[in-house]
């Protein structure tokens, strides 16, 4: 989920024409998330193969990431390693979000309730290893790098911005700019409409990147100060402060340039160490050693893995290998794809 910070965020709305010819790493783990919370049937049910396996997952990776190349936009995946031990409490939370949410979906789909079965549908999401390999496997399948993190994906992906290896960071979540990424790239696989919580009327979805030099300086404050806003309001790391809310956050760290004196201004005495969490953020455990090499999609393999394993449509997975296929061609680049990156 992340921190809540994006009200403070100083945001850009972008074409997605504006990342042409770019290469930016993907948070693949937040973007296989969205995947299995959106792409659902009107019950809140995902989409599943004839043996009951889940494939929104591999829908959306493949036919959105098909949308981004045909746009010449070159994505680097990068996967999570070893969660840290900090995030064992929020994981735990998660699952109990999500196993009394997945209840309620089974009651409402068995009363016929449709609206709120999908409601909670997208409040159980699992992502298990099994769904992690899968997508890793269709990626690579693709042509595309795949990164591994020692730690934090947000991090690994943060630190690819920093060395230049990459333009910016794909990811919903802002935890990101904590970690230092330059630009924060966000609605960049979703698109069209989506339902305002509590309401009944939607808005439209549209890309938009964040800076983070022009974030701190639009909010006079360093990036020490951002993790601290962070750690205040919650983290994946840490329960936030009570009575402490974006803004009070902001105030705070633009008044106190020690964080000890912000805890005795709350009044609040934290049971966590916000060293440790601010050194999660600023000083994370990232590898410089990956590889980022793009080659041609297998298309044979392709449509081997996801028409004869997991029961897609042959016409449309076709159809879109086949507007690859025109980019590449249009290019003049099908025998030397390596040279995108």
């Amino acid at each position: 989920m992340g921190t809540a910070i994006g009200n403070l965020l100083e945001k850009e709305e972008i074409d997605l024409d504006f990342l042409q010819s770019r290469v930016v790493s993907v948070d693949s783990f937040n973007i296989l998330y969205q995947f299995l919370s959106v792409i659902r049937g009107m019950d809140g049910s995902p989409l599943k193969d004839s043996n009951g396996r889940v494939t929104s997952h591999l829908a959306g990776l493949f036919y959105r990431t098909i949308n981004l190349l045909e746009r010449d936009i070159k994505p680097v995946f990068v996967f999570d390693g070893k969660p840290l031990e900090l995030k064992s409490k929020t994981r735990a939370k998660r699952r109990a979000i999500r196993t009394a949410a997945e209840e309620k979906m089974l009651k409402a789909q068995k009363e016929g309730d449709l609206k709120e079965a999908r409601k909670y549908a997208q409040q159980a999401v699992r992502l298990t290893p099994e769904l992690v390999e899968q997508a890793k496997e269709l990626v690579t399948l693709m042509g595309l790098p795949v990164v591994l993190a020692s730690g934090e994906g947000e991090a690994q992906a943060a630190q690819m911005v920093a060395d230049g290896k990459v333009y910016g960071c794909i990811s919903q979540d802002y935890d990101a700019l904590l970690f230092g990424t330059k630009r924060l790239l966000r609605n960049i696989t979703v698109s069209g409409k989506r339902k305002v919580p509590g309401k009944s009327y939607y808005y439209e979805i549209k890309p938009e990147m964040i800076e983070l030099d022009k974030t701190l300086h639009a909010l006079n404050i360093d990036r020490q100060k951002l993790v601290w806003i962070g750690i205040l309001i919650g983290t994946d790391f840490n329960e936030k402060f009570p009575k402490v809310g974006p803004k009070t956050a902001l105030k705070l760290v633009q008044e106190h340039n020690k964080f000890e004196n912000i805890v005795k201004k709350t009044g609040f005495e934290p049971d966590f160490d916000y060293k440790e969490i601010e050194d999660i953020f600023l000083k994370p455990n990232v590898t410089k050693k990956y590889d980022i090499d793009f080659s041609l999609p297998d298309n044979a393999k392709l449509k081997e893995f996801l028409c004869e394993d997991f029961g897609f449509s042959a016409n449309r997975v076709d159809s879109a290998l086949e507007k690859l296929d025109a980019k590449l061609r249009e290019k003049g680049k099908q025998s030397r794809l390596g040279q995108w990156g």
